[in-house]
């Protein structure tokens, strides 16, 4: 036994929720278009109950409009829209690093992370790259210590937001020598230059969403 712990994954409402963000975001699912419980669940391979739940969060970030009979209206978004999500991303994961390193926490995990990152992308293994960028946000998150923060990260996630004009490979290597930046600042225990690098981070990712949506 290596004694490693299970990688860690969002709750599956907010898979839900975070896959569908971001095909309203990126308008693979157009505004108007008519979502029924029973579709989505069955098009997802998942039960009504969470899909039900994921309706509500998309609900609350002003992207569906929930209606009887078990349906939902996508509505429309827009530049600004999709700018506000990450930018309120970018505040609430930079708070997290802050507070990870007032907390001094252990980066034994997340160095773990980074390092088994870096062999599946030298394996070409980009799908397992993504789920391995979610796990280490998520240590992130818990490191810091807040269950209120934490929450509200989950429900905005949406995975990788890699732009039609990068190539997956160039992207996945510049998303990862970010993450080892972040978390080398947090080793310092620099808060500041942990936080900018974050927001940076963040930054970054929207601008390659926006090529998508543009």
């Amino acid at each position: 036994m290596l004694g490693l712990k299970p990688i860690k994954t969002l709750p599956i409402k907010e898979k839900i929720a975070a896959n569908l963000r971001e095909a309203i975001l990126s308008k693979k699912i157009p505004a108007g278009e008519i979502l029924t419980l029973e579709s989505t669940a069955q098009e997802l391979g998942v039960s009504i109950t969470p899909t039900r739940e994921a309706f509500q969060i998309l609900a609350r970030d002003g992207l569906l409009e929930l209606e009887r009979n078990k349906r939902a209206v996508v509505l429309g978004v827009n530049e600004k829209t999709i700018r506000e999500h990450f930018q309120v991303r970018a505040a609430l994961e930079s708070e997290a690093c802050v507070l990870c390193c007032e907390n001094k926490i252990d980066l034994q995990r997340i160095d773990q992370i980074l390092k088994v990152s870096r062999e599946e992308i030298e394996k070409g293994d980009f799908e397992s790259y993504s789920s391995l960028n979610q796990t280490l946000h998520m240590e992130l998150w818990t490191a810091a210590g807040n269950d209120k923060l934490k929450n509200m990260l989950s429900e905005l996630w949406n995975g990788l937001s890699r732009g039609v004009l990068v190539n997956e490979e160039e992207y996945v290597r510049k998303s990862l020598k970010e993450h080892e930046e972040i978390v080398e600042s947090i080793r310092k225990g620099d808060a500041m230059e942990c936080y900018l690098r974050m927001q940076k981070h963040i930054k970054n990712s929207c601008e390659n969403f926006m090529q998508r949506y543009n």
